[in-house]
């Protein structure tokens, strides 16, 4: 995991999109990058990153073995971002092993990202968590509920994700890719 207290990399235009391409899904019947409704624009995966409710955090115990629990996300922009008690097997998991995958909740037109968690503990970096969560959730926390010692607050940045319509299963897979 990025090193606690690490200064937040500012935040990317949401303009700048990373490439896109279709995913290599042998068996699956996918056609061709300009056939279906064609590669999803980013911006519609951002449209549900910021739509979903919940997210599946993904992560690999120490000894192998995968974990994943739901949590409350906030899109920031450039992060996936979210809490956890830092006692959390979550944490546990982060702290041996940083990679990660979060995915939107919803399996019907899912945004799946890769990516490597960073707890943040700059103040002006929990206090835009706060604010992006009480104004999705409708919720009243204060930022001292995100006490690092307590609750540690992780962001995810993709290095990439894949999503989908189901309208178009075969037509509309797109992995983005992002530099790094």
């Amino acid at each position: 995991m990025s090193a606690p207290g690490a200064a937040a990399e500012p935040e990317p235009a949401e303009s700048v999109a990373p490439a896109a391409e279709r995913p290599y899904m042998p068996g699956y019947g996918i056609v061709g990058p300009d056939e279906g409704s064609g590669l999803l624009p980013w911006s519609w995966a951002v449209e549900q990153l910021r739509a979903a409710r919940n997210f599946w955090v993904c992560t690999v115990r120490p000894d192998g073995r995968p974990h994943a629990m739901p949590v409350w996300g906030a899109w920031s922009g450039a992060a996936l971002l979210f809490s956890s008690s830092a006692q959390s097997r979550k944490l546990v998991n982060l702290r041996a092993n940083p990679r990660v995958v979060v995915t939107t909740e919803e399996a019907e037109n899912p945004v799946v990202i890769e990516g490597v968690a960073e707890v943040l503990t700059r103040q002006e970096d929990l206090q835009r968590f706060i604010d992006l969560v009480n104004s999705k959730y409708a919720t009243r926390y204060r930022v001292d509920f995100l006490d690092p010692e307590v609750n540690a607050t992780v962001a995810v940045r993709p290095q990439a994700a894949f999503g989908l319509r189901q309208g178009d299963f075969t037509g509309s897979p797109t992995r983005w890719s992002f530099t790094t």
